[in-house]
């Protein structure tokens, strides 16, 4: 009679990976397809050999330079040499062509170099005549009044005006009419002074009418309260983890 075999699903857990030769990992040596997580050494490559025909057959120009005695390692060394050109042709016309001494004006020149000019003036044209009655007469004019404030840039003095003649039985008469300190509203002196701390009383709190409102001993749990006290360390028993979870992997080796 054959066995029957349960089947059980297949879990990714327990099926075990492939062997450390079936990862083709990038390689380590060599400058084609280096592996650039890791630092690779400079490469060189070697150049084949030259020919011999280079050694032996002579390329290099021989002492064929011409150069000259008068250069050194220092430069040219040779003394100044001047020319002499020929004369120009001149004709008649030419001759004529050179200014005067009267063809400059120095005196139009402007100063240079801080020279001191004269002072120059021009003389205006004859100014038309004007009939007489276009000429305003000396009583035309008006000059502001010097009395007063009115005048803007004259200085004045200081304008006093008088008051109307007050009622009898005014407040400076009697003097039951002048308003009495309560008359006054007083600023507060938190205004212009520094503010002083205020308070107020709260109403009185209803007391319960019967007594099993009022908590006992036992609804109190000092234990709990740790603000002004030690605290004694506390720990935790975590949960049971599964066998087939994923392990957190932190920190990973070159």
């Amino acid at each position: 009679m054959e066995e029957v075999v349960k089947k059980r699903p297949i879990i990714s857990a327990r099926e075990r990976g492939p062997g450390p030769g079936r990862y083709n990992l990038p390689p380590t040596v060599g400058y084609i397809n280096h592996d650039f997580t890791k630092p690779s050494s400079p490469a060189y490559s070697l150049h084949n050999r030259m020919s011999s025909a280079m050694v032996a057959v002579d390329s290099s120009p021989g002492p064929r330079y011409n150069i000259e005695a008068n250069v050194t390692r220092f430069g040219r060394m040779e003394t100044p040499s001047y020319s002499m050109l020929g004369r120009g042709k001149r004709t008649r016309i030419e001759l004529f062509q050179t200014p005067g001494p009267g063809a400059y004006s120095p005196e139009r020149a402007p100063p240079l170099n801080g020279h001191q000019r004269p002072p120059s003036h021009t003389i205006g044209a004859r100014t038309r005549y004007r009939s007489v009655d276009a000429v305003p007469a000396p009583n035309s004019y008006s000059l502001p009044s010097l009395l007063g404030c009115q005048v803007p840039n004259k200085p004045s003095s200081a304008s006093y005006s008088f008051s109307a003649r007050r009622r009898v039985g005014a407040p400076s008469e009697d003097l039951s009419m002048s308003p009495g300190p309560g008359k006054y509203n007083s600023t507060n002196p938190d205004i212009y002074r520094q503010r002083q701390p205020s308070f107020s009383m709260q109403s009185r709190t209803k007391r319960p009418d019967y007594s099993s409102a009022t908590p006992g001993p036992g609804m109190y749990s000092p234990e709990k309260y740790y603000l002004h006290l030690p605290k004694p360390p506390s720990f935790t028993l975590g949960v049971r983890h599964s066998e087939f979870v994923t392990p957190l992997v932190v920190h990973v080796a070159d």
